[in-house]
């Protein structure tokens, strides 16, 4: 769209993702859930930050993950989210500004700590998550930036931030902006515990306010509450103008008013970490609708995204996905 700023614009949980190496010994000696995530509180966070070796400190969480995998492909992307006015509040600010990528949400002064994911990497490569939601999940309607939103060809929302009754009316506030000006509106639906807990909230968002729907297949089973595929593909064509539901290896399927297709994974060497697959796969979906490109291309390019960076840790690609794309013979 030639009248947008941006081609999307996220809205999501701002989180600082902390690393650390350690010996599993580290992981009994604090308690450590091992390669999993376990939620904790801000005393605990502060307690284990203390006690791990200094590590990266990145601006991480779902949403910010996919538009930083936007920007990757040569897309203008803006960030919306909440941070505490503190030291990894800076980060995450910085981090993502750095990256290009505006992100101006004013900063919570009082209240709790800046979000952080602690995660520690043992030397067999589990990553054992430990996640303070803090600042980031006190977002409401008056933390949306309207310009931004406005000015972006396509809205995106993380269904992470989807716990607290201000986020959902911030959601709604959001969408009902992007579509009166004109624009797209974008959900993921996150986690299969997230639908879980909103199921009744996602459905009526996905018929209402949504015009693209992300889910994974254990995701959108549980949307429709059932073990059928096929009937969740058919349920979400009814309620849905456009979706991508992602099956790992077995690549996804475009949901369309024409109908649906599957569209193959992209070959990957070795499976090294399978963190922010989703994230980067709905990045090169984004970009590509963004770009008025045909849908299957769209999710080729998802694919290309997410073969990149399950191919090493981190939930974010480590090479150009603008040169992947073009070394794949697709011009954006």
């Amino acid at each position: 769209m030639t009248d947008t700023r941006f081609d999307v614009v996220g809205l999501g949980n701002a989180i600082v993702d902390v690393f650390a190496s350690v010996e599993d010994s580290f992981l009994e000696q604090h308690d450590i859930r091992k390669n999993g995530m376990t939620l904790i509180d801000e005393e605990r966070a502060d307690a284990l930050v203390a006690a791990a070796p200094d590590g990266p400190q990145l601006s991480g969480g779902s949403g910010a993950n996919t538009i930083v995998g936007i920007s990757s492909f040569g897309g203008q992307a803006g960030y919306i989210g909440k941070v505490a006015r503190d030291t990894l509040g800076d980060v995450f600010r910085k981090d993502m500004n750095d990256s290009g990528i505006p992100f101006d949400t004013p900063a919570l002064e009082d209240g709790p700590a800046t979000a952080r994911c602690i995660v520690f990497v043992t030397p067999d490569g589990a990553r054992s998550m430990n996640t303070f939601l803090g600042a980031s999940v006190l977002f409401s309607a008056s933390d949306v930036n309207e310009q931004m939103v406005k000015d972006a060809a396509i809205l995106y929302l993380e269904g992470y931030l989807f716990d607290q009754e201000d986020a959902k009316a911030a959601f709604v506030h959001a969408s009902e902006l992007a579509q009166a000006a004109g624009r797209k509106v974008a959900l993921t639906l996150s986690d299969g515990f997230c639908v879980e807990r909103h199921r009744d909230s996602f459905l009526h968002l996905i018929k209402n306010h949504v015009d693209l729907v992300f889910a994974n297949e254990d995701e959108a089973l549980s949307l429709y509450q059932t073990d059928n595929f096929d009937e969740a593909v058919e349920r979400m064509q009814a309620d849905a103008g456009l979706a991508a539901i992602t099956r790992s290896e077995k690549g996804s399927v475009v949901i369309s008013p024409e109908g649906a297709v599957a569209v193959a994974a992209e070959p990957v060497d070795k499976v090294v970490d399978t963190t922010g697959a989703g994230d980067q796969y709905a990045a090169g979906f984004l970009f590509g609708v963004s770009r008025g490109l045909p849908l299957e291309t769209c999710a080729k390019l998802g694919h290309i995204a997410a073969a990149e960076v399950i191919s090493h840790y981190g939930p974010r690609p480590e090479v150009s996905l603008a040169e992947l794309a073009r070394k794949a013979g697709i011009e954006t």
